[in-house]
């Protein structure tokens, strides 16, 4: 199966009911995608896709009503190359970016920061200089990451749903992400939104709530990828009863 015979429905994402939907699909099996998340980014990237495609299996699972067990999650290591290959591509972007940027920035910093006594009067604006740079750096990171999370939002979920390999999965995730940019970008910023706040929640608060971002994302993606419909282009037509 490749990317060119499958097509997928537009039009169908609807964030805050991919959130609401994606909670009710959870919740029974909320702590199960807790642990996935955390052996996930326990080896960034190597642990990263096999969990990812494991919690994917799972929530799949959930919608067809199957029962789900714990050995389930590491089902996703039956996908581990297209998995792995998703998770670099999908990582590799932000880290030449982060990794450049901070070692240029703390270059900067140690260079030019006051030594000594000094002036008084530098310090304060040493400060509103380098945190000025860092606020900007960090608006700048946080849109590179939604643009990326968009585009990549459907892959992990192709791969183990309609087993691509990791490069079709990406290419078809972007195309389907293009055609229904308004929904993906509502559901990845509203995913982000609630994220952020489980941050603010001594930081460890982000790996309890990104299961019900898994969530919304699988929900997002049943609604544009139907299970059985390989050839989709567009949501079917009304029956003729809603038409009278």
């Amino acid at each position: 199966m490749t990317p060119d015979n499958l097509q997928f429905r537009t039009g169908v994402i609807k964030p805050v009911e991919c959130l609401k939907e994606g909670w009710a699909l959870l919740k029974d099996q909320y702590w199960l995608c807790v642990v996935g998340g955390f052996i996930g980014l326990a080896v960034p990237v190597v642990l990263l896709g096999p969990m990812m495609s494991g919690i994917f299996l799972c929530l799949f699972q959930r919608m067809r009503n199957e029962k789900v067990e714990f050995a389930d999650l590491f089902k996703g290591f039956d996908y581990f190359v297209p998995s792995l290959i998703v998770a670099v591509i999908r990582i590799v972007p932000i880290l030449l970016l982060i990794v450049p940027f901070y070692i240029i920035m703390f270059t900067v910093m140690f260079s030019t920061m006051p030594r000594g006594r000094g002036n008084p009067g530098e310090a304060p604006g040493f400060l509103f200089a380098f945190f000025g740079i860092e606020i900007v750096f960090v608006v700048v990171l946080l849109t590179i990451k939604i643009v990326i999370e968009s585009l990549f939002l459907f892959a992990f979920p192709l791969v183990v749903d309609r087993k691509l390999s990791g490069l079709e999965a990406i290419k078809l995730s972007i195309k389907a992400a293009r055609a229904n940019l308004g929904g993906v970008a509502g559901l990845v910023l509203l995913n982000e939104a609630i994220a952020i706040v489980g941050a603010f929640c001594c930081i460890v608060g982000i790996y309890f709530v990104l299961p019900v971002t898994f969530a919304a994302d699988a929900v997002a993606y049943r609604r544009v990828f139907p299970e059985g419909f390989q050839n989709f282009a567009s949501p079917p037509p009304p029956p003729a009863s809603w038409a009278a």
